[in-house]
C-alpha cells in the first residue's frame, strides 16, 4: 500500500506540473495587457515599461515560464537581488538557504504564488487564505447536504422500484443534472430570497459574516449559507441519488444477498448492514469528484449570492487581469482534485477488500 500510495503521489505531482504548464501559457496568452489595467488606462509609456519591467513582462515567453516554476517549486533558487519576477521576495516571504550557487542560493521555502497585480502588491497566499475557506465552508454544507438526501432518495427509489415513485424522482434528477448551476441559483434567489423573502427572511445576496448595521464589527450569518448551498449541491444530489439506486439494486442481486436472506435476516439488516456497503463505491467516486468540482463550480454561485469566497475572487481578477490571482486559485483547485483522488483510491481498498491491495 504504501509503495502504491507513492506512485499516485508522484503521479500527481507530474500531473500538478502539466497543469502549472497549461495554466501558465494559458493566460499568458490572453488578450489585454496588465500593466496597462495597473495604470486604469492611462498612457504613460515610461511607467508602462517601467511596470512590465517590475512583472517580468518584457522578458522572453521561456524565461518567464522557468521563473514562475522557479517561484512555485519549494526547492529553488533564490538571487540575491531579490527582483520580484525572478525570485523570492525576502521581505514577504522566509526561506532556507540549502546551498549557495555564487551570487544565487538554493532554498527551501512555500510554494510562492507572486503577488496580486491590482490589490497594491497583496501576496496571493494571503487571498486565498482569506477567502478559500469561505468557499471550503461552502462545498462541504454542500456536498453533506447532496450527500444525505441523495442516498437517502436513492435506497428509497430502490426498494420502491419500477413504481411511479420511482419514475418520479428520475424525472427530478434527470432535471437536476441538467440544469446549470448559475441558472439554479437564480432561480432559487428569486424564489426563496425575492417572492417568498417574508416567510424564510433569506437575503439574494450574502456572506458568512455580515458587518453589524451599527457598524460594531462582524457577526456570523450562517442564514446565508443556506440557499448557495442547497443550489451548489442540486447537481451532485442527483447524481449521488441515481448512482445509489442503480449500485443498490446490483447488489440486491447478488447471491450473498439472498443467502443472508434465507438465513432469516430483516430486509432492513440485510440492506443497512451487507447491501449497502458494497454499493457506495461508485458513490464514493462521484461525491470525491463532485467536492472537488464545487471549488470551481462555485464560481458562479458565490459570484450570484454574492458569497466572500475562492470563486467570486476568480470572477473579480478575471474582471481585471490579475492573473496571478487567477492562476494561483486554480493551482489550489488542481492540488486538491489530486490530493482528494489519492484519498479515494486509498479509502477504496478499506471499503472494498476485492480491490485491497496486499
Amino acid at each position: 500500500m504504501l509503495r502504491y500510495i507513492l506512485q499516485k503521489i508522484i503521479y500527481g505531482f507530474l500531473t500538478l506540473l502539466g497543469v502549472i504548464t497549461v495554466v501558465f501559457f494559458l493566460f499568458t496568452v490572453l488578450p489585454g495587457d496588465p500593466a496597462r489595467m495597473m495604470l486604469d488606462q492611462k498612457e504613460d509609456p515610461e511607467q508602462l515599461a517601467l511596470i512590465r519591467k517590475n512583472l517580468g513582462l518584457d522578458q522572453p515567453l521561456w524565461k518567464q515560464y522557468g521563473y514562475y516554476v522557479n517561484d512555485l517549486s519549494p526547492i529553488s533558487i533564490h538571487g540575491k537581488s531579490g527582483d520580484s519576477y525572478t525570485s523570492l521576495e525576502t521581505e514577504k516571504y522566509s526561506y532556507s538557504t540549502l546551498l549557495p550557487l555564487g551570487e544565487n542560493s538554493l532554498v527551501l521555502k512555500y510554494p510562492y504564488l507572486r503577488t496580486s497585480f491590482q490589490k497594491q502588491g497583496k501576496l496571493v497566499s494571503d487571498i486565498i487564505k482569506e477567502t478559500l475557506p469561505n468557499t471550503l465552508i461552502l462545498a462541504v454544507a454542500a456536498i453533506s447536504f447532496a450527500i444525505i438526501i441523495g442516498v437517502l432518495l436513492g435506497i428509497w427509489s430502490a426498494l420502491v422500484k419500477d413504481s411511479w415513485m420511482d419514475r418520479s424522482l428520475l424525472v427530478l434528477t434527470s432535471f437536476g443534472m441538467s440544469t446549470p448551476s448559475f441558472f439554479s441559483a437564480i432561480l432559487i434567489g428569486f424564489i426563496f430570497a425575492f417572492l417568498l423573502h417574508d416567510f424564510t427572511g433569506l437575503s439574494m445576496t450574502g456572506s458568512l459574516y455580515e458587518i453589524d448595521d451599527m457598524g460594531n464589527g462582524k457577526y456570523l450569518a450562517l442564514q446565508n449559507l443556506i440557499l448557495p448551498a442547497i443550489t451548489l449541491g442540486i447537481r451532485p444530489l442527483a447524481v449521488i441519488s441515481q448512482l445509489t439506486r442503480n449500485s443498490l439494486l446490483e447488489v440486491l442481486s447478488q447471491d450473498y444477498i439472498r443467502t443472508a436472506y434465507a438465513k432469516g435476516l430483516s430486509s432492513r439488516s440485510v440492506i443497512y448492514k451487507h447491501a449497502l456497503r458494497n454499493a457506495l463505491n461508485p458513490v464514493i467516486t462521484a461525491t470525491s469528484g463532485w467536492f472537488a468540482s464545487m471549488l470551481a463550480g462555485a464560481v458562479f454561485v458565490e459570484f450570484i449570492f454574492g458569497w466572500n469566497g475562492l470563486g467570486k475572487e476568480i470572477v473579480t481578477a478575471l474582471n481585471s487581469l490579475d492573473l496571478p490571482i487567477v492562476m494561483g486559485a486554480v493551482l489550489i483547485i488542481a492540488t486538491t482534485f489530486i490530493i482528494i483522488n489519492i484519498l479515494v483510491d486509498v479509502l477504496y481498498g478499506i471499503l472494498d477488500p476485492k480491490v485491497r491491495i496486499n
